[in-house]
């Protein structure tokens, strides 16, 4: 029998999950205001000597492995935020900690709340389930250019999602990487509604052609209830809002979705959120895989998530009619 949650606990579980959102949506935005602001006061030399030292020091870090510090995915914060929902993690294969893996997380939903939970911080249990294995969860590049915000991001080890990036994981820090990249990005997060479960990947081969080239196997990751938490308007394509959107994210990397939650508009609905981490597919190396080798590699991953998807989705509060569409 579930305990029941006193109040207070109810309402700091709603304001670790809010402090969360409020730094996905403001936090980036604010650090630039901060930093500019603080440029035409008398404290001017901080913004200064942290510009000069960023510019000339540290503007690799993040594609170097980052600062190796996990101070911010460490928080107990991070205990009520899965709570909230609640979110799981569930194994359902050994992973083993002397190779490398390349994680496809799916789907993106709106702010990426189970494999922030899962991956980025120690609030789900990934170390005690597959010991010997460090997860980074990698994202959109240009986050690491916004001063300050940087440092907070690094502190979770969340880690770009770039060429040099991925290869100084996979190349340079040993073995027992698990990287997880959600394959979807900004275009998956503009199909996430409640009911739908589409992923964005047949033309998705980038992760696929990286595993190649390091020898990573690859897999297959769902976060059932990821698209249950916001309501979200979706424009059909074609219209005006949706090449608005299009447009939005072809030039900032990321997409503007119009969504609304269950308090305020921000705080998401109380939906369990099951993230199954799936089987690994073997990987060979290859210096410089042929196409052919990609497809095929491509073809067997999404067949992969497919049985990954109904092996779990009743277990996991969905019918047994539901489908998972991949475009």
């Amino acid at each position: 029998m579930r305990k029941e949650k006193s109040q207070l606990t109810e309402f700091l579980e709603v304001v670790s999950v809010l402090q969360w959102v409020c730094s996905f949506l403001f936090l980036g935005v604010g650090c630039i205001i901060l930093m500019v602001y603080l440029m035409f006061t008398s404290l001017w030399p901080l913004p200064t000597l942290y510009f000069v030292w960023l510019v000339v020091v540290d503007w690799q870090t993040p594609e170097r492995g980052g600062r190796g510090t996990t101070f911010v995915r460490r928080w107990r914060v991070w205990g009520l935020y899965r709570d909230f929902f609640p979110v799981k993690l569930v194994k359902t294969a050994e992973l083993n900690p002397n190779k490398n893996y390349i994680l496809g997380s799916h789907p993106h939903g709106i702010m990426c709340f189970g494999a922030f939970a899962c991956f980025s911080t120690t609030s789900c249990g990934f170390t005690e389930l597959f010991p010997g294995l460090r997860s980074s969860l990698v994202v959109l590049a240009g986050l690491f250019k916004i001063p300050l915000f940087r440092e907070y991001l690094m502190g979770a080890d969340l880690l770009p999602v770039s060429k040099p990036s991925l290869a100084h994981l996979l190349s340079k820090r040993g073995k027992g990487n698990a990287v997880v990249i959600v394959v979807g990005g900004a275009a998956e997060s503009l199909a996430s509604a409640p009911g739908v479960n589409t992923v964005v990947m047949k033309q998705r081969k980038g992760f696929v052609r990286t595993a190649l080239e390091f020898g990573a196997d690859l897999v297959p990751v769902y976060t059932f209830g990821e698209n249950e938490l916001f309501q979200q308007v979706i424009f059909s394509e074609g219209s005006v809002g949706r090449r608005l959107q299009d447009l939005f994210k072809k030039i900032m990397g990321f997409a503007p979705c119009l969504f609304v939650g269950e308090r305020f508009g921000l705080i998401p609905y109380r939906r369990p959120v099951t993230t199954v981490v799936g089987s690994p597919i073997s990987v060979p190396k290859r210096i410089t895989p042929a196409q052919e080798e990609v497809d095929h590699y491509h073809k067997l991953y999404m067949e992969a998530l497919t049985d990954l998807f109904h092996k779990h989705k009743v277990s996991c509060g969905l019918s047994e009619s539901h489908e998972l569409q991949i475009i």
